[in-house]
């Protein structure tokens, strides 16, 4: 899957970050006992198993805990909204209608939605599976098909890999060291955090161009095309796509952050995207989804 992985302090630097959303997402705090010193040396032995598989292609597991070190990092800028859990239950029951009908219905442990509790119009997908929307575009979307296609465009970065080619292409930036030395920082045993403190790497690069430079624009295009071949294969409208980037297109002229910052302009992806969608005939069945979306 995607390309070869050849700079390994990248993959063991997100590891390094892995174990700190580890803590975050599971309530450990590391401290001083021999309990985290077990904590940390489970973390560092699956650094050092990714270590060695980085010299070939990595597995769906390396793309999880990459994208797992990427979403704690997410989670750092953007605190996820917890308030409306049926409505976080209801965006991942519409990922899950568009996996089940991909071409890659599994990853190493599923597809997941979380709201981010912010005003921005945005979104974001990490390699392994993780795909986060703003409050800001969850609540511009006037239907569910609408919503089914920000979610497919997310699932398209992960189903092209443009999260692992991000990673291995990426030059590497000095401020990824203070990320390393926070990880460290938890380490109440010193030859652990001397070793933590090697594995110096570029995950603050990846959230870097996630949040606000964004991909290429060619594959922001093809993440708009297999957008569209996932909605269809699902049942959804995907001139709904259309629909939201004429939203963002609406926006433009006020705003300038999230997706208007980082991704080309509007008026160009509609035009591929309409251009993807005669290649399909879709019946339009949105009217059957209407009461569902309201109840959301």
């Amino acid at each position: 899957m995607g390309k070869m992985i050849k700079k390994k302090p990248v993959l063991l630097g997100l590891f390094c970050v892995f174990f700190l959303a580890t803590a975050y997402l599971y309530g450990q705090r590391p401290g001083i006992g021999d309990g985290n010193r077990d904590f940390f040396g489970e973390v560092l032995e699956a650094m050092q198993r990714a270590f060695d598989r980085a010299e070939s292609q990595p597995t769906l597991e390396d793309a999880y805990f990459l994208g797992r070190a990427v979403a704690a990092h997410i989670l750092a800028l953007y605190p996820p909204y917890t308030q409306n859990p049926e409505l976080t239950r209801y965006l991942n029951k519409i990922c899950q209608a568009l996996v089940i009908n991909s071409p890659r219905p599994t990853a190493f442990r599923g597809y997941f939605v979380v709201i981010l509790d912010s005003h921005e119009f945005n979104a974001f997908a990490s390699p392994g599976g993780h795909i986060f929307l703003t409050r800001g575009l969850v609540e511009a979307a006037m239907s569910e098909d609408m919503l089914a296609a920000v979610i497919a465009h997310e699932l398209a970065h992960i189903m092209l890999d443009h999260g692992l080619s991000m990673i291995d292409e990426m030059a590497f930036l000095d401020e990824a060291a203070a990320i390393a030395g926070r990880a460290a920082a938890f380490a109440s045993d010193r030859p652990v955090a001397e070793r933590l403190m090697g594995f110096r790497s570029s995950v603050s690069a990846i959230v870097e161009t996630l949040v606000r430079t964004g991909y290429s624009r060619e594959q922001e295009f093809a993440a708009d095309r297999k957008a569209v071949e996932l909605l269809v294969a699902a049942g959804y409208n995907p001139r709904a796509l259309v629909d939201m980037l004429r939203i963002l297109q609406q926006r433009q002229g006020s705003h300038a952050d999230g997706l208007l910052a980082t991704h080309p302009p509007p008026a160009e992806r509609i035009r591929n995207v309409e251009e993807a969608i005669r290649r399909h005939r879709v019946a339009d069945t949105s009217a059957h989804r209407r009461a569902r979306f309201a109840n959301r």
